[in-house]
């Protein structure tokens, strides 16, 4: 006998999202989570930023996933009672070396679907934010923010079976799925139909205590950390300020919660080991950053407020990579389904990723 249809390693957000999709479709699902609460690692610690899709390579996952994820996480937040704001954002270049990469940006939003997006000039953006100092602006007005943790209750709300302090050890193949082995202080073994790895920062160590699976189908997950600061006073922007984007990142952005506190961040720091400590004196580069979009950012007004690492599987000389949603078709395990690489854009994708796995295994 079966002890559920699947199990589902991970409760990050993703994970959780899958469970809950696979539920409502009519599986068993256990989910099993190392940490002793749901969403401790990449999920808790991010902007909080519901993205509208302009970022990513027309085509890619992350562009497909990120505008029918966030159309999909706007009606849950509604028909849940999950806190978020449509707040818009401005992303902006701060010189004419900008400019054409703000342009190509818009295109390619145009191209990935996200049909509200509008240049402004420098007057016009500066008529919404007067604080703002760009050449021109980007707005995209169906960007928003979220309160996360209310979002991972509401989705662990529907899933029946999650276990914490329940670390995976390994699986193996059985006549009918799978026997997993799950540590912690109640050890269990586990026969279930079939496997989802959302285990972020641990999806390559997990893929590897999956007995048959190639290693050739197992990337190396690295960890890119990322330093937040925090606003000491008001912030004088409405909207979320967006720099042109870098390679591996958005760029020192400002971001806000529900409750109205502004926070600078995410920066790119490649770390080899779980460190979620900011130094301080990052916050001189952070400072320079801002000025570009901020001049009038007082002396002294940041402080260092929290850390978050994106599971990255591309290295800091690559293009960034896609999401990767790796079913039997690539690596010839039935019922098995790792997700690596689910970094931003994930928290606004996750209802569209629990959709595309639950579809991959049915």
């Amino acid at each position: 006998m079966r002890d559920a249809d699947v199990l589902v390693i991970g409760a990050g957000v993703v994970g959780l999202a899958v469970a809950r999709a696979l539920t409502l479709a009519g599986r068993s699902v256990v989910v099993v989570e190392a940490r002793g609460a749901f969403g401790e690692e990449t999920s808790s610690r991010n902007s909080e930023v519901i993205h509208s899709g302009i970022y990513y390579p027309t085509g890619s996952l992350k562009a497909r996933l990120c505008v029918r994820g966030r159309a999909m996480l706007y009606a849950f937040c509604e028909t849940h009672g999950v806190a978020h704001r449509r707040c818009g954002k401005l992303i902006v270049a701060a010189d004419d070396s900008e400019r054409a990469g703000l342009e190509a940006l818009a295109r390619k939003g145009a191209e990935n679907g996200v049909a509200d997006l509008r240049m402004l000039s420098g007057d016009e953006a500066r008529a919404l934010e007067p604080a703002l100092a760009c050449l021109v602006a980007l707005h995209a007005p169906s960007t928003g923010i979220i309160d996360s943790h209310g979002f991972m209750l509401a989705l662990s709300g529907d899933i029946e079976a999650i276990a914490y302090r329940a670390p995976f050890l390994s699986a193996r193949a059985a006549p009918d799925g799978f026997i997993a082995e799950i540590g912690g202080d109640e050890p269990m073994r586990l026969s279930v139909g079939a496997l989802v790895n959302a285990a972020g920062l641990s999806a390559s160590r997990v893929a590897r205590g999956i007995e048959g699976l190639d290693a050739r189908f197992i990337p190396e997950t690295l960890f890119a950390k990322g330093n937040y600061f925090a606003l000491a006073g008001r912030s004088p922007f409405q909207r979320l300020i967006y720099p042109a984007p870098q390679t591996h990142g958005l760029g020192v952005h400002l971001t806000f919660d529900l409750g109205g506190q502004a926070r600078f961040g995410p920066d790119v720091e490649w770390v080899d080991r779980l460190d979620y400590s900011v130094d301080p004196a990052r916050g001189q580069g952070f400072t320079e950053a801002i000025r570009r979009y901020w001049p009038d950012l007082p002396d002294d007004a940041l402080t260092p407020a929290y850390a978050g690492i994106r599971p990255k599987i591309s290295g800091p000389s690559d293009a960034a990579a896609d999401f990767r949603i790796d079913g039997p078709e690539r690596h010839g395990v039935a019922g098995l389904v790792n997700l690596f690489g689910i970094e931003s854009p994930g928290l606004t994708s996750s209802l569209a990723i629990a959709e595309e796995v639950a579809a991959r295994i049915a």
